[in-house]
């Protein structure tokens, strides 16, 4: 088990700025990528037998080492640029040609939750999700995976996944998620969705999931980067407008505009019901965490690290960005992944 020390506030650690030039867009070209679509029979935790839809992508020769690279509960299949796909991902930042994540020397392998299009609307467990990326790795043939990178909600999946197939996996790097849901945090997430349920009885959903994202945001971010970016309220047409009310709008409609109202009721509720003994863990696992996320308190991640049982390895950052520093600290993120990744190589060498 080893420990590494946390990373100062310093205007030296503003994330990392990147554009998506002809010449990015050309290199990733070269390896291109494959989506598909399952249906399958699975057994859910809360809602038996079911018939789901697994919709995947995959980056990067057959022949390379898979990874299984997860976000949170927004996130989806497309993690990059590629010349079938070229749209933007969610997480280009890493995942490229030069990248941490570069489908030249690993097979990135993604897919879209159960419950993401909206139309499963039953209690959806992590361990169900783990159960999927089983099912689908079944189906592509893929026995093993070199590591699982998940991110938030995807961490939350990656721990599943280690503890449920064990023998499928190599390494684990989990990212802002732990063995189960904070009690500060779930609280958070229940007034999300009472925001939801409160614009339906208004007869006006979209404007509740909306207000849900915007207190989302709120959880994800710190009162450091507001006190930032955001000045004074103001007085406009004789009512007082708060500085950062601007921004959270468009947060919120952005977020309504993608994502169907089930689908955020369910993922939400999902990551509340993640419960998890880390003993069960055998795989090596990096665990990142950030001293200012208030969702996944250090204290969590702390007690994740002293209950797993493989080899462990801690990081933990500081950043204003607080949850959503994955996101937003390209540079710290790429260097953890690079060395936990060049671990897995040489332990599979």
């Amino acid at each position: 088990m080893s420990f590494a020390p946390a990373t100062a506030f310093a205007e030296t650690h503003a994330p990392i700025a990147f554009e998506r030039s002809e010449a990015f867009i050309a290199a990733a070209s070269e390896r291109d990528a494959v989506r598909g679509e399952l249906r399958i029979e699975l057994n859910l935790r809360h809602a038996g037998r079911r018939d789901v839809v697994l919709r995947y992508e995959v980056q990067g020769d057959t022949a390379l080492p898979v990874l299984f690279v997860a976000g949170g509960i927004s996130a989806h299949r497309h993690l990059a640029p590629s010349r079938a796909h070229p749209e933007g991902g969610w997480w280009e930042a890493q995942v490229g040609p030069g990248r941490a994540l570069d489908p030249g020397r690993h097979r990135l392998l993604s897919f879209d939750w159960l419950g993401a299009d909206g139309t499963l609307d039953v209690a959806l467990d992590p361990a169900d999700q783990a159960d999927a990326i089983a099912a689908l790795l079944d189906a592509l043939r893929i026995e093993r995976l070199e590591a699982f990178v998940g991110y938030s909600y995807g961490a939350m999946v990656g721990l599943q996944f280690a503890a449920r197939h064990p023998q499928r996996l190599g390494a684990l790097v989990s990212i802002s998620g732990t063995h189960r849901a904070h009690p500060y945090a779930a609280a958070w997430r229940a007034l999300q969705r009472r925001a939801v349920a409160l614009g339906a009885l208004q007869c006006d959903e979209s404007q509740g999931l909306a207000l849900a994202r915007e207190l989302a945001v709120l959880s994800y971010r710190t009162p450091e980067e507001f006190a930032e970016r955001f000045g004074a309220a103001q007085v406009r047409d004789g009512r007082v407008r708060v500085d950062a009310e601007d921004y959270l709008d468009h947060c919120g409609a952005k977020y309504v505009a993608r994502t169907p109202t089930t689908a955020f009721l369910r993922l939400s509720e999902s990551i509340d019901l993640q419960q998890l003994d880390p003993s069960l863990i055998r795989a090596p696992v990096t665990v990142v965490a950030v001293s200012e996320d208030r969702l996944i308190p250090l204290s969590e991640s702390y007690d994740l690290v002293e209950r797993l049982r493989g080899e462990t390895r801690l990081r933990v950052l500081r950043s204003i960005y607080g949850h959503d520093a994955c996101l937003k600290e390209a540079g710290d993120i790429d260097t953890i992944l690079r060395e936990a990744l060049a671990d897995c190589s040489q332990a599979a060498a």
